[in-house]
């Protein structure tokens, strides 16, 4: 078995990386996935973020008003407080994942996508943690891979997904949508977030392995291919071990 961290910066492309593993194979969850599902009414997070936030991160609809949410978390500097109630129980929902895939499949390579790996660790010891769950995250991993990209790169990835302008800017015919965020407003909040973010510089240089996404998605996919085959060969190697123990 082998239990691999997968992260990357906002607009890095770390879920086409978690795409392709998942299609050649391995076993992938999404923390971002795992996140919502937790944040939805009657969860624990829920109750747990609506107490400390207050009633005014609950939209109409009874639902956490993600958008009032996340101005609390980057425009108001509360993203550690909000962090610090969402990541145990996305880590430990993660755990319990991986101790399932590993009952049904012990030599399986199961993959964690998550976009903070290295700052929840760091957060955590910033707070003064030393042998918490976040303060050892990195830890849980066999291996992490990190997935790179430039930061302009990154924007502009990030703005297209979320607005359609880019489409206006491609075509020359203007794109009308009120409920999407508009170009520029795209491209602050990615500014915003990646001032959050560890480097990845310094990222790549605690990985042991590292994908770099500046190119088209056939160079991407070939270097996630050469890679499938080492992780496979890892795997198998600590699954011979563990039945000789």
């Amino acid at each position: 078995m082998l239990r691999i961290g997968l992260t990357g910066g906002l607009g890095s492309g770390k879920s086409t990386v978690a795409a392709i593993l998942r299609e050649l194979g391995a076993e992938v969850i999404e923390a971002d996935e795992l996140g919502r599902a937790l944040m939805e009414p009657g969860q624990p997070v829920f109750s747990a973020i609506v107490a400390h936030f207050g009633p005014e991160v609950v939209g109409p609809d009874g639902r956490l008003n993600r958008a009032r949410l996340a101005d609390l978390a980057f425009k108001e500097g509360r993203v550690q407080e909000l962090n610090a109630i969402i990541h145990p129980a996305v880590i430990e929902a993660e755990e319990r994942w991986m101790q399932q895939v590993f009952a049904r499949s012990p030599a399986a390579v199961a993959v964690v996508e998550s976009a903070l790996i290295f700052e929840v660790e760091r957060d955590a010891r910033l707070r003064g943690e030393s042998e918490t769950l976040l303060a050892n995250w990195r830890q849980r991993m066999d291996r992490i891979i990190v997935v790179t990209a430039p930061d302009e790169m990154k924007i502009v990835r990030f703005a297209a997904r979320v607005s359609p302008a880019e489409e206006g800017r491609a075509t020359g015919v203007p794109s009308d949508s009120s409920s999407s965020l508009g170009w520029q407003a795209a491209e602050a909040s990615a500014r915003e977030r990646i001032q959050h973010q560890i480097p990845d510089a310094e990222k790549a240089a605690r990985a042991d392995y590292v994908i770099e996404n500046d190119g088209d998605l056939a160079a991407l996919r070939a270097q996630v291919d050469f890679l499938w085959l080492r992780l496979l060969a890892e795997s198998n190697k600590n699954s011979a071990k563990e039945s000789l123990e």
